[in-house]
């Protein structure tokens, strides 16, 4: 039997039950269809996106890849790499493979045009090896060494692009400090054996005699087992002095050197 709206006054206690029921499923409809319906469909609901990397891409690169994703872009900060060109993308935010709805913004981070620069630490009437550790402190490199007469073995003085420059001087990261060092002795002496030394050991021993690392250059599989100094130029007990370098070649126990290589 349908129900008689009009045999409920609204004076009464039925009357004022029933409208109010009424009410009530209206909103509740309401609520469910703006719910489930309208704003999952003005927000895409269920519907996201997979952030691509863009790490690597120049900012246009980037904008122009990402709008063909559905997705923005925008710059936050900048960074500096020696290894990457300017502008180009280093990090991003949220990370590739991340699930976005459409026409999210991306963070990026981009590569500084110029590198930032560091104040040149004091290098004089030091060891060499007290040098390359306050440069390496300080993200700076350790160029050639240069021999001069002196009493002591220590550095006289530092030099950028061929130039001497003093403590304190600003210099981009990364940059190159050549060294002009005493001798401290004989001007020559004889190379050092690291012929069957891990790398690691044969650098600790090259770099410790004031030598500069040349080309390590690999002979055959040295990713398995332990890979040993099979060749060095010069040869052990050849002359060489203070700030030459000393090529290795790194290969498997009883691996041959290539022909070239001699």
């Amino acid at each position: 039997m349908a129900l008689d709206l009009k045999r409920f006054n609204r004076n009464t206690l039925g009357g004022v039950l029933i409208h109010l029921m009424l009410a009530l499923l209206t909103v509740l409809t309401l609520g469910i269809l703006y719910f489930y319906a309208y704003l999952p469909y003005i927000t895409n609901h269920g519907e996201t996106i997979t952030v691509p990397t863009v790490e690597g891409k120049t900012i246009e690169e980037a904008r122009d890849y990402l709008a063909k994703h559905d997705l923005r872009c925008e710059v936050s900060d900048s960074l500096y790499s020696a290894e990457a060109p300017p502008l180009a993308v280093l990090k991003q935010y949220p990370h590739a493979g991340s699930k976005v709805k459409e026409n999210r913004k991306i963070y990026l981070s981009v590569n500084r045009v110029e590198p930032p620069t560091v104040p040149l630490p004091n290098l004089i009437d030091g060891s060499v090896i007290n040098a390359e550790a306050l440069l390496k402190a300080n993200e700076l490199k350790r160029g050639r060494i240069e021999l001069v007469a002196g009493p002591f073995n220590i550095v006289k003085e530092m030099k950028h692009g061929g130039n001497r420059i003093a403590a304190g001087t600003r210099v981009p990261k990364g940059a190159v400090i050549d060294l002009v060092v005493m001798s401290g002795g004989p001007s020559q002496f004889a190379t050092p054996d690291v012929i069957g030394m891990p790398l690691d050991e044969a650098k600790v021993l090259i770099l410790g005699s004031y030598l500069s690392m040349g080309r390590i250059v690999p002979v055959g599989d040295t990713t398995g087992g332990t890979a040993i100094v099979i060749l060095q130029k010069p040869t052990a007990d050849e002359k060489i002095r203070v700030g030459d370098i000393v090529d290795i070649w790194l290969g498997q126990p009883g691996t041959t050197p290539p022909d070239d290589a001699y």
